[in-house]
């Protein structure tokens, strides 16, 4: 057994995740054999090829709204831009799309990420700017690390709070994703789009019969009984799955109880964790509390805009 890209490999095993199963699988699929020699996969899930955003945001259908040239000029002189304005400058733009993990020192996506770094710089600068009167997040995503979740969201919440905010969901926000729009003040989608998953998931992978097979014993000498649970050389026992299992629980019941601390009597906690983390299509998602309106993005942006004035 040899792990090709341990960096990649320490996200994706024994490690807490809030992404839907299926875009977990494209991943494995796809890089698998990158990762680990003989690569490993999800038996029994299909997986979900997405890009984030195919269908355009809504803000670059919207030509020259929000002078993108004068602004890219202006990245160059700061060095990076912060929040994107749209409409007269006075309502700012957050893109939260792709996959999205805890650190990582940017703006907006890169390679198909976005950090929760770098959303929570966004956020911040959102909150301080007087000059900006309400937020857009658009956001398409399947979720991502469950580390800086749950911070990020807060911040979120704390922004909404103070201005209006309207999450446009273009159009996907499962796991993670939902967990950022459910913190805005509403949440709208297209007709395709997709809302929920609240729930978390985690890997383990034994390569036990594979290291025998190749005459190959790996002694694992530890101090303390619990240090080495979970680790891949050994077929994970029954006391550690179910330690593994309770702190998923934990974390679901705390995606559902903050998502309803920021939904109210639209999604409860109880709500939530009666979805059992599906994922809500169209108007199912309206009627489970999910999302506030089946919209077309173009239509929402341009009248959020409007709201503000």
């Amino acid at each position: 057994m040899t792990v090709l890209m341990p960096h990649i490999a320490s996200r994706l095993f024994n490690t807490e995740l809030m992404v839907e199963p299926g875009k977990l699988q494209a991943f494995l699929v796809g890089l698998g054999a990158r990762i680990v020699d003989g690569g490993v996969e999800m038996a029994g899930i299909e997986p979900i090829e997405h890009t984030a955003f195919s269908r355009r945001r809504p803000s670059d259908a919207m030509g020259r709204v929000g002078d993108p040239l004068g602004q890219a000029f202006e990245r160059n002189n700061v060095g990076h831009r912060l929040v994107e304005r749209v409409g007269n400058g006075d309502v700012g733009l957050i893109a939260i799309e792709g996959t999205l993990i805890h650190k990582g020192r940017f703006i907006g996506q890169d390679s198909g990420e976005t950090s929760y770094e770098g959303i929570q710089a966004q956020v911040a600068r959102a909150r301080r700017d007087s000059s900006l009167k309400a937020i857009v997040f658009e956001v398409d995503s399947f979720g991502g690390e469950v580390a800086g979740a749950f911070e990020t969201a807060r911040m979120i919440g704390e922004l909404s709070k103070e201005k209006p905010t309207l999450a446009i969901l273009t159009d996907f926000a499962l796991s993670a994703g939902y967990l950022m729009a459910s913190a805005a003040r509403q949440i709208v989608m297209g007709e395709t789009g997709a809302a929920g998953s609240i729930g978390v998931v985690t890997m383990h992978v034994d390569f036990s019969k594979q290291l025998e097979s190749r005459g190959i014993k790996v002694t694992l000498l530890a101090s303390g009984v619990h240090k080495v649970d979970g680790n891949s050389f050994q077929p994970l026992d029954e006391e550690v799955k179910s330690t593994i299992q309770a702190r998923l629980d934990r974390s679901r019941s705390l995606f559902a109880t903050t998502v309803a601390g920021f939904r109210g009597s639209r999604l409860t906690k109880a709500k939530a964790m009666a979805t059992e983390a599906q994922v809500f299509h169209g108007e199912q998602a309206v009627e489970a509390g999910m999302v506030d309106g089946i919209v077309d993005p173009q239509r929402a942006f341009a009248e959020f805009l409007k709201s503000v004035k």
